[in-house]
């Protein structure tokens, strides 16, 4: 296995109305043996480097190393990379262990290290019983493990996976999940990992990549990026439900607090935001404030000043629920343990607590933070 390297990448499109910047400038160092995930919604990037990694996109600016070579404008066969896509991509009239074994034949590898290899990875993976299945005769799961497995015998140097997982249901989804990461655990290969999916990154991912518009957002490990966001986009895309984001404007001083746009409520502040805020020239700021650190009137800890909502909606999730409820031009979201519930059409008291405020800048969005 080895590192791979991206030193200023970028890719620029030309069509009628000129360029079109796909990618930005990306400076991103993936340890060998590392497992990091390139995340973001639909058109913001992450596929295309993913294909600029992989040398089915062209590199239009930036060098590219994989371990100690540089491979920029080496073609995909030389590169030593396998690819995991997003369909299954199986040769339907060969069997699974002939779909296994054909690059391994393409390139010459003698018969008897081809059938230890493919053996090999159908013992990984679990599908020592199905070498002899057309892939019609194999459900959604074990099509996509033939696919990991045709990647895994060739031994290479990095896995890039692109939306491996887009076309299972729920249920195959968690149990891929569970072998992509057993995998890793066993092999420590290097693997780079597209998703749109944010539960997919915060499970599999040592470190992950939030890209938007072609710019990476923010790289850290997933309890970093939960715990402490770099802006608002990754605020609002890392968390499920998202975090509460709420418009208003800061008073510094000796008791520094938020006051929401409209004057719909207030929220004051820890003292440890005082430096922070103190020499702030009045303006337009975002709170943010995960669902779960919202309290409901009557729970531990909901002492204080609570904000009067309307309840919108409640749903049900077992044993807990997501109460949505609004006070003027103002949502927020609260996760709650199952117990007394409010029903829609309720007004209820909501309390976020200081300690659990995020402050964003409401011109850049930027995270702004507390002196310690």
């Amino acid at each position: 296995m080895a590192s791979v390297t991206l030193s200023g990448i970028a890719k620029t499109y030309e069509d009628r109305s000129g360029q079109h910047v796909a990618v930005h400038p990306i400076d991103l160092a993936i340890a060998d043996g590392e497992f990091v995930v390139l995340v973001g919604p639909s058109g913001c990037g992450k596929t295309t480097t993913l294909r600029m990694i992989a040398g089915l996109e062209s590199i239009s600016a930036g060098e590219l190393r994989i371990g100690d070579r540089v491979v920029t404008d080496l073609p995909p066969k030389d590169r030593d990379v396998a690819m995991v896509f997003q369909n299954y991509a199986l040769y339907p009239h060969m069997t699974a262990y002939e779909n296994l074994a054909f690059a391994l034949k393409l390139r010459g590898v003698d018969r008897a290290d081809i059938d230890r290899r493919v053996r090999e990875a159908a013992g990984l993976l679990g599908l020592e019983s199905m070498l002899q299945r057309k892939p019609r005769q194999l459900s959604g799961g074990e099509r996509q493990r033939v696919a990991l497995g045709r990647a895994l015998v060739r031994h290479p140097q990095a896995f890039l996976f692109d939306e491996p997982l887009s076309n299972l249901d729920a249920k195959l989804r968690v149990q891929m999940r569970r072998e992509i990461a057993r995998l890793h655990g066993e092999l420590r290969a290097t693997m780079i990992y597209v998703t749109h999916d944010q539960v997919e990154a915060m499970t599999l991912g040592e470190r992950i990549v939030v890209l938007s518009a072609g710019r990476v957002q923010q790289v850290a490990p997933p309890r970093a990026l939960y715990a402490e966001p770099a802006n608002t986009f990754v605020a609002s895309f890392i968390g499920s439900p998202a975090m509460n984001l709420l418009q208003g404007e800061v008073a510094g001083g000796s008791e520094p607090c938020f006051q929401a746009a409209g004057g719909a409520f207030t929220v004051a502040l820890p003292a440890s935001w005082r430096g922070t805020l103190g020499g702030r020239p009045k303006g337009k700021v975002v709170l943010g404030v995960r669902p779960e650190q919202v309290l409901l009137d009557g729970q531990a800890g909901s002492a204080g000043s609570a904000v009067r909502c309307g309840v919108d909606l409640v749903e049900l999730l077992g044993g807990e629920a997501l109460i949505h409820a609004s006070r003027g031009e103002h949502e927020i979201t609260a996760r709650v343990s199952t117990g007394a519930i409010p029903r829609a059409g309720d007004e209820i008291g909501l309390t976020i607590p200081g300690p659990a405020v995020h402050l964003f800048d409401g011109e850049t969005g930027t995270r702004l933070g507390p002196t310690q």
